[in-house]
């Protein structure tokens, strides 16, 4: 697996279409320092409430219930601030990007931890903290793995130091010269264990083609996706031509094979990348390729209209081949292919053809559709919804329940066309899901098994 360059946004804000910054975060993972990188307010807040979900008393036994109720109350606050300044402040779509947030240390020990826990559960992939401070790692309370021990210089992170730091964290991050390639292999002993990670930090960024140069020898250094790259805010063309330095082609042009794919990771055709096209994808996020027939970028939609929204970029584990991670746009129809399909090996199959169906019979169904009355009756709907969903939990046999499932699916599916939901709206809901650390009981609620039995009742 190739070791690849990340941006490290300090000074600069992650997304800015205006000065050709639009998609940088795309190449799959970013940094963020966000008392740095943005307006301050928002984070400020956020550690606020956090604060104030700290001080809540649950110990005393004549408040212990209630203060419960608001310390809870509470963290579903925090962690609903956290994912609107992920989402919309900071732009940045925490289902498919790993974003790493650089904490104080201070911070997170007066929220006795609330703060890393909350900004997790909003999305992000780990917490970034001094990894000298071992008391404040300590106070986070989180997974070892969810956490990187950042070290400000090299000459910080004795091979001490970070076995003190590897107790606490998976991750070890240091800040190193740009041209200071000798102390990689330093690092890279120190952490012995394979499932460990190492990141360092280039914060002074030389020239384009010395920086392609040095990150490429990193890189090679970093076997097995060992470890990665960190460039502090760089642009489109450092970050792109950073990242192609680290991959590998056969190919006489120097191409890259690249296949695109729906957030789903349906593929959608088979295309070809350059460094330029890499780079231009990086600014404007959109599917930018490299056409072997007009021999020059191909910006997908420009004349068909079925333009493509980057959401990621990865190389795989041979370093030599890249997928695209779109979603599929156009005015009339979503469609990859110059034959007017979704995809270049004909329609969808499956869900994504039930999906497209279920748009079609929105927008005009023929006389008779069931699909039709079901979207003009809300309360139909409902019912039909409450009542598979109890068939599949009371079906036995493998054939009954693939059946019982296949009803569910169809009208929990039909609720979402009405409702402008897609497929992938509910791939990126579940992965986003996976990165909470804070668990529910997940105990049943009365009051929705009271109403499913009355509506049961009624349809019964």
């Amino acid at each position: 697996m190739a070791s690849l360059p990340f941006p490290y946004f300090i000074g600069d804000a992650p997304v800015d279409a205006s000065n050709q910054r639009a998609a940088l975060a795309a190449v799959g993972r970013c940094r963020i320092d966000p008392s740095t990188c943005f307006t301050n307010s928002d984070y400020s807040a956020i550690c606020d409430k956090n604060e104030e979900q700290a001080l809540v008393d649950t110990e005393n036994p004549e408040t212990k219930d209630e203060n419960k109720k608001l310390k809870k109350k509470y963290m579903k606050q925090g962690v609903a601030m956290a994912s609107t300044y992920l989402r919309e402040t900071l732009q940045l779509d925490v289902s498919v990007i790993d974003v790493q947030v650089a904490v104080d240390g201070g911070d997170v020990v007066k929220t006795d931890g609330c703060l890393a826990a909350c900004l997790l559960d909003a999305g992000c992939a780990s917490i970034v903290m001094d990894g000298a401070n071992a008391d404040a790692m300590d106070a986070a309370k989180i997974p070892r793995e969810r956490m990187v021990a950042h070290f400000k210089s090299s000459s910080m992170a004795t091979s001490e130091a970070i076995s003190s730091a590897l107790l606490l964290a998976g991750t070890i991050s240091v800040d190193i010269s740009s041209g200071d390639l000798g102390v990689v292999d330093r690092i890279l002993a120190s952490v012995p264990n394979k499932k460990d990670k190492v990141e360092f930090i280039l914060s002074k960024l030389p020239e384009t083609d010395d920086l392609c140069s040095i990150v490429s020898e990193i890189s090679k250094k970093c076997k097995d996706g060992k470890g990665s790259i960190g460039l502090v805010d760089p642009n489109a063309t450092t970050l792109g031509l950073s990242f192609a330095a680290c991959m590998k082609t056969d190919r006489d042009d120097g191409l890259f094979t690249t296949v695109v794919c729906t957030r789903s990771e349906e593929a959608l055709g088979l295309v070809y990348s350059s460094k330029e096209s890499i780079v231009a994808a990086l600014e404007c996020g959109r599917g930018v390729y490299f056409s072997r027939s007009r021999k020059g970028l191909w910006r997908k939609g420009d004349t068909s209209g079925h333009y493509q929204t980057l959401h990621r970029l990865d190389v795989d584990c041979d370093g030599d081949a890249l997928r695209f991670i779109v979603t599929q746009r156009g005015d009339d129809t979503a469609a990859f292919c110059h034959l007017n399909t979704l995809t270049c090996w004909g329609g969808p199959r499956g869900l994504r053809h039930l999906e497209g169906t279920l748009q079609e019979r929105l927008k005009s169904a023929p006389e008779g559709s069931y699909t039709k009355r079901l979207f003009e009756d809300p309360e139909l709907l409902r019912d039909k919804l409450v009542e598979e969903a109890q068939e599949l939990s009371e079906a036995t046999e493998p054939d009954d329940v693939a059946g019982e499932l296949a009803d569910v699916l169809y009208f929990a599916m039909v609720r979402a066309a009405k409702a402008g939901v897609s497929i992938d709206d509910a791939v990126a809901e579940l992965d986003r899901r996976t990165r909470k650390v804070t668990r529910r009981k997940g105990d049943s609620k009365a009051f929705r098994i009271a109403a499913g039995e009355k509506i049961l009742g009624k349809t019964g």
